[in-house]
């Protein structure tokens, strides 16, 4: 008996290293992904001026962006919706609590969305040929938009990253982890208490499925290796001037250099 629709991802056909340079950009389930890299001490960037939720948003990013390039970049994109300022008819990343009177709501359209990315995509490869861009949609909704036109938000989105993918095919690759939370794990346990915003577990779920599709062998072997090292280093004990204590600490303190001089961090 299947009590799932499980969803069926393919093994892609690059893989991301352990020391690969990362770069994530979108809406906050970017911050959450990103998040996991960075605890398993990957080299990562996230959100570097805040959380982007439109692909307007994310073309700015990459054009602001001064610091290492990356050889793996993710963009999770979140809603069609821009705002733009009257004045200037420019679209804002951060209405920065201003008067919401300065500026209009809009809706950019599949070829806006498609434009946007491939800009941004196209920036990036001219700083490394060599780039691999996950482009991934949130499935977080927005009730503010009303679930339906959330819904329709969503698939503006998932038909511009199709069409991104079908014209850049060598360096775009799509992640189903909308399609994960809507249909594979479409039960209220799965959800923070919003009813909106997957759970820890949802997260930690999409985050399994992600490393299944894009790890290596040595990506698992190195996470595996850091995390007792970081869950020693986060152990917090109620007397931290114990000579126990603090022999624990310098240990785990010389596997941490260890584990750096081993994969030269």
């Amino acid at each position: 008996m299947e009590l799932q629709t499980k969803v069926d991802i393919a093994r892609s056909a690059w893989t991301i290293e352990p020391r690969h340079r990362l770069f994530f950009v979108g809406s906050c389930f970017a911050e959450n992904i990103g998040r996991r890299f960075a605890d398993s001490q990957f080299r990562v960037v996230v959100n570097p001026f805040g959380v982007m939720y439109n692909p307007a948003s994310i073309l700015h990013t990459v054009q602001r962006y001064e610091g290492d390039v990356p050889d793996v970049a993710v963009f999770t994109l979140g809603t069609n919706h821009v705002y733009v300022l009257k004045e200037t008819g420019e679209i804002v990343d951060n209405c920065q609590k201003r008067p919401q009177i300065l500026f209009d709501e809009q809706e950019l359209s599949v070829e806006q969305c498609t434009d946007y990315l491939r800009k941004a995509v196209q920036l990036l490869t001219k700083k490394n040929p060599q780039v691999h861009v996950i482009v991934t949609v949130s499935p977080i909704r927005y009730r503010k938009y009303g679930y339906h036109g959330s819904q329709l938000s969503k698939s503006t989105l998932l038909l511009a990253a199709h069409q991104l993918v079908q014209t850049m095919p060598e360096c775009v690759t799509y992640f189903e982890a909308y399609e994960l939370m809507n249909d594979e794990l479409r039960d209220y346990r799965f959800y923070s208490e919003d009813m909106l915003h997957p759970s820890d577990q949802a997260v930690s779920y999409i985050w399994q499925r992600f490393g299944e599709t894009f790890f290596s062998k040595q990506t698992f072997q190195f996470i595996e290796e850091w995390r007792p090292i970081g869950q020693a280093l986060a152990h917090r004990p109620f007397n931290s001037d114990t000579p126990e204590y603090q022999s624990f600490l310098k240990q785990a303190q010389e596997r941490e250099q260890a584990f750096r001089q081993k994969y030269d961090l």
